[in-house]
């Protein structure tokens, strides 16, 4: 697998990740209420462990994002605009 490759690979990994923070995102703002109520019914959580329990499991999945994903798509992206010149 060619540099190349792998850079067009982490792109692809970082647009479907963010996406699916972004419906994540989407589904608990408009959906909050019936998405509580089932994990509610399968955890036993309250309404606000669950609420800190998601916005702690988009943040870390976020910051992963950019740690896995982003960082090296970036930094493959600049070491391959540098060696081209």
């Amino acid at each position: 697998m060619s540099i190349e490759e792998i850079a067009v690979l982490l792109g692809w990994c970082t647009v479907v990740n963010i996406g699916i923070l972004m419906l994540t995102v989407v589904i608990l703002t408009l959906f909050r209420k019936p998405v509580q109520a089932l994990h509610t019914k399968m955890t036993g959580l309250s309404a606000d462990d669950l609420n800190q329990a998601y916005f702690q499991y988009m943040g870390q999945f976020k910051i992963f994002c950019i740690i896995f994903n982003l960082t090296p798509y970036l930094v493959i992206r600049i070491f391959m605009l540098g060696s081209s010149t």
